[in-house]
């Protein structure tokens, strides 16, 4: 048997069971308990880690029921970030290639981070993900010559967020949680970010599977920055819209249009979207530094920004001292210390009014 013909085992999952703990600050702050699901903990320091490590388990799996002379694997995702690192480290823990193609506002220091993790290689192309993803669709896996018989690999492409088996990894954050609850009761409610889609829908997927019907009526808040909020404008049109650009400094929510299926869903009752400005989400990001000793992106700072008596009983009617919360962490690995210091100073008068409207009682609406 030749060496492209070898089809290595079918390999465990490349992602972990990640912790959820109970945060005392914002707890206090929320006047509930308030539970966080640790995804940045993922091998990849995201909540991506599952849905992309679980599309490439499938593809893997496909090919190893296959003919034993099938070329190798070679994994290709368009991603801002987080997906691609993600797509990376799971395809290499593998034993795979993996490249990306992220968009031209991607930073260096995310590119290094792309490279160290073993990428095959890393382009940059277009002015978002919308273009970077289009490009490696069209060009660059639809290439005559990646087609050919000839070619000595498969290129498999690896969505960031729009594919069951991604949404499906995803909702095994559920599956966790109903154990991880101590009396293994739903929730009073979920607070998650929304780029894409992709976490959103395979939260919504797990609540659906749960054993226990009263899971799938868990309200779940589907929280956007201004700026990345295709989401929320879909739901005000009616119909999905493609926003004409990314102008927040969330740019892992850089999604000018969110999966279709993420649409559907937030259609439902027990669906709230919110929309958030940017220094909300920056200010998310300070106080799971200050308060939790934990390093994530304004995209999943913006969640934190709702863990407020005022603002989160604006959002879920009937929470009490003791309903309980969960709010994911979902991570991500654009950020670090010199950043969160400069976003201190240039927000700094954004937050004062934050602060100054929150403690009036008044929330948002006092500050605007």
């Amino acid at each position: 048997m030749t060496m492209g013909s070898y089809v290595p085992p079918i390999p465990n999952k490349p992602w972990i069971e990640t912790p959820l703990v109970e945060s005392t600050a914002l707890s206090l702050s929320a006047n509930c308990r308030i539970f966080l699901k640790l995804e940045l903990l993922q091998p990849a320091g995201s909540f991506k880690s599952r849905g992309m490590g679980n599309l490439i388990l499938e593809h893997i799996k496909h090919a190893s029921a296959q003919s034993s002379s099938h070329k190798p694997l070679h994994f290709y995702s368009s991603s801002g970030g987080n997906a691609g690192l993600a797509c990376v480290i799971a395809a290499r823990s593998l034993g795979y290639k993996a490249s990306v193609v992220v968009p031209m506002t991607t930073k260096p220091s995310m590119i290094a981070k792309l490279q160290a993790a073993g990428a095959t290689s890393v382009i940059q192309h277009g002015e978002s993900w919308h273009y970077a993803d289009a490009h490696l669709r069209n060009h660059i896996l639809n290439h005559p010559q990646a087609k050919t018989e000839e070619a000595e690999e498969e290129g498999i492409y690896i969505p960031p967020f729009d594919h069951p088996a991604v949404w499906a990894g995803a909702s095994t954050i559920i599956s966790e949680l109903q154990h991880q609850l101590s009396d293994n009761q739903p929730p009073d409610a979920i607070i998650l970010s929304v780029g894409g889609g992709g976490l959103f829908a395979g939260i919504m997927l797990g609540l659906d599977q749960a054993q226990d019907e009263a899971w799938s009526h868990v309200p779940v808040l589907a929280v956007e920055t201004d700026g990345a909020d295709s989401l929320a404008q879909s739901l005000q049109a009616g119909e999905l819209i493609t926003l004409p650009g990314i102008t927040s400094i969330a740019k892992s929510l850089g999604a000018i249009r969110v999966a279709d299926q993420a649409f559907q869903y937030a259609q439902r009752p027990n669906v709230k979207s919110v929309v958030l400005d940017d220094a909300e989400a920056v200010m998310g990001v300070c106080r799971l530094a200050d308060e939790e000793r934990l390093l994530v992106e304004p995209a999943c700072g913006v969640c934190v920004a709702l863990c407020h008596e005022d603002k989160l009983r604006e959002v879920v009617k009937g929470l009490g001292p003791q309903s309980r919360v969960v709010v994911v962490v979902c991570g991500g690995c654009d950020v670090d210390v010199g950043m969160v210091v400069r976003w201190r100073e240039e927000y700094a008068q954004r937050f004062r009014e934050l602060r100054g409207g929150y403690l009036m009682g008044k929330g948002r609406e006092g500050t605007d």
